[in-house]
């Protein structure tokens, strides 16, 4: 499983659970090397390693460096998949939902370490999703948002129905074209939930990011 430590990460994950049709054998997170945080998500690894204990979930992190082209992304991405392919593992899920564009890169470039992808909520209404996120008991925070879209009083917020209400129109409700993204402290695929408090609020690489702080 293609984990972000986020939404859709978390959705997909239980929607494979639900189908009884696979066998989790890992989570396979991108991590920034110098900021030792989720890339794109700015969430601390303690807080995703909390995550992966929660699922019961053995986790493979793929660090890269600030910045890092494509082209280092898709080598530490192959080189942390073909150990996994030797032992046996043919797929990869990703939480995407509707970008074309995005789930054929990802097919490709599977493709070339023989592995297929799975795309457990492709094409699912976002509005459907998110509400189906907050009505399930799951529970989130925005760790990061753009702010050509979204203002300071949408990073660092529990998604609930009232966040969704607050949003723009011009704004998916998933964040799927990068909007915002999150963490998920909360919910029916979680053991527990886990504990952290809000850190300061920071500008950085053009984004908005609220720090967590594992408790």
């Amino acid at each position: 499983m293609c984990w972000s430590g986020g939404k859709d990460s978390s959705l997909s994950l239980w929607e494979l659970r639900r189908q009884d049709r696979w066998d989790i054998r890992a989570l396979l997170t991108t991590v920034t090397r110098d900021y030792d945080r989720i890339s794109m998500h700015g969430v601390r690894r303690t807080l995703l390693h909390q995550q992966a204990e929660s699922l019961g979930l053995p986790l493979h992190e793929v660090f890269i460096t600030p910045r890092a082209d494509n082209s280092k992304y898709e080598q530490a991405m192959a080189n942390a998949l073909l150990p996994l392919r030797e032992q046996g593992v043919r797929h990869i899920a990703f939480g995407d939902i509707f970008l074309q564009d995005l789930k054929e890169y990802r097919q490709t470039q599977m493709g070339l370490i023989d592995m297929e992808c799975v795309f457990p909520i492709w094409q699912r209404d976002t509005t459907e999703l998110a509400t189906t996120f907050i009505d399930n008991g799951f529970g989130g925070i925005t760790t990061c948002v753009d702010p050509k879209k979204l203002g300071e009083r949408h990073v660092g917020c529990r998604i609930d129905h009232e966040f969704l209400n607050s949003l723009p129109e011009t704004v998916d409700p998933c964040g799927e074209n990068g909007e915002f993204h999150s963490f998920v402290f909360d919910g029916p695929i979680f053991q527990d939930s886990i504990p952290f408090s809000i850190g300061e609020k920071v500008e950085r690489d053009s984004f908005l990011f609220c720090d967590l702080v594992s408790v």
